[in-house]
């Protein structure tokens, strides 16, 4: 075992023992940690979080998307205001990691160098956040943040309306 295992799981039995009930406060606390991590990476890169949002939903589109989808895409994601999507794709656009193609917008070879080199830098970093927590366990994670992010989208749905 290396010792970043041995670590790893000697932190995840730690924490197991004395793991709060999870909350929305929970939550947050391990959503600003792990967002924390990529904003770091993204800052050596000059972009920001909402940026590789946006770039991500461009390049991994099963078919080409026009600005408006990827705002519709960004904001289910973010639950961001559209102007400030619509600034994120322009910023985008004048750094050359989009570019308008009729009335589509495509990443271009930059954009996907881009977050290859990104995945690339913070993959070993994700592995040792996740490294050594059970499988079932992050099943239950799953489960309950996916019940919990389907009722959330509802209660915001229901304070839009």
């Amino acid at each position: 075992m290396t010792n970043s295992t041995t670590t790893s799981t000697t932190s995840t039995a730690a924490v197991s023992a004395a793991a709060p009930l999870a909350d929305a406060r929970v939550l947050g606390l391990a959503h600003y940690a792990a967002r924390g991590v990529l904003e770091r990476v993204l800052a050596r890169h000059g972009a920001t979080f909402q940026q590789q949002i946006a770039l991500r939903a461009a390049v991994t589109a099963d078919a080409p998307q026009t600005a408006d989808d990827l705002v519709t895409q960004v904001r289910g994601s973010l639950k961001a205001d559209p102007a400030d999507i619509r600034a994120t794709l322009d910023e985008l656009l004048a750094q050359q990691l989009l570019v308008v193609d009729g009335a589509h917008l495509r990443a271009t070879d930059a954009g996907r160098e881009l977050l290859a080199v990104i995945g690339a830098e913070t993959a070993p970093i994700t592995a040792r956040v996740w490294g050594g927590i059970p499988a079932e366990d992050l099943a239950a994670a799953g489960r309950v943040l996916a019940l919990v992010t389907q009722r959330a989208d509802a209660e915001l749905a229901a304070l839009d309306a």
